[in-house]
């Protein structure tokens, strides 16, 4: 499986979307739909409505990527929320399109120290 670097923004449009869409749909759904910038840095995903495909649109200095998995018979856990769009790390949508439920996923906080003594 390939992997996105850890410095990308990723952005999830937590609505469906028609799967029809192609390249300059998705890029029109980015900047009108999630008021952002299809030519950042950046990983835009979206999901239909049975949640079993993800595209992925991508951006990379000369032209777009769209990236899209399937699944044969299980779906996407599509996380709930009232934004409209979402932002992850790349970690978590990578255990996003490995079928982890990333709401459920609880980490350690982050703690931070004045000395060790």
């Amino acid at each position: 499986m390939f992997r996105l670097s850890s410095d990308l923004r990723v952005y999830l449009h937590r609505e469906t979307i028609d799967f029809r869409a192609g390249i300059n749909s998705l890029a029109i759904v980015v900047e009108q739909s999630m008021g952002l910038d299809p030519f950042q840095r950046a990983v835009f995903a979206f999901c239909n409505r049975r949640r079993d495909r993800i595209k992925l649109l991508i951006y990379d200095r000369s032209g777009f990527w769209m990236l899209l998995k399937r699944l044969e018979a299980d779906r996407f856990h599509w996380p709930r929320s009232q934004e409209a769009v979402l932002t992850l790390t790349t970690e978590e949508l990578h255990w996003l399109l490995d079928g982890i439920n990333i709401a459920a996923v609880r980490r350690h906080p982050v703690r931070q120290y004045q000395s060790v003594g």
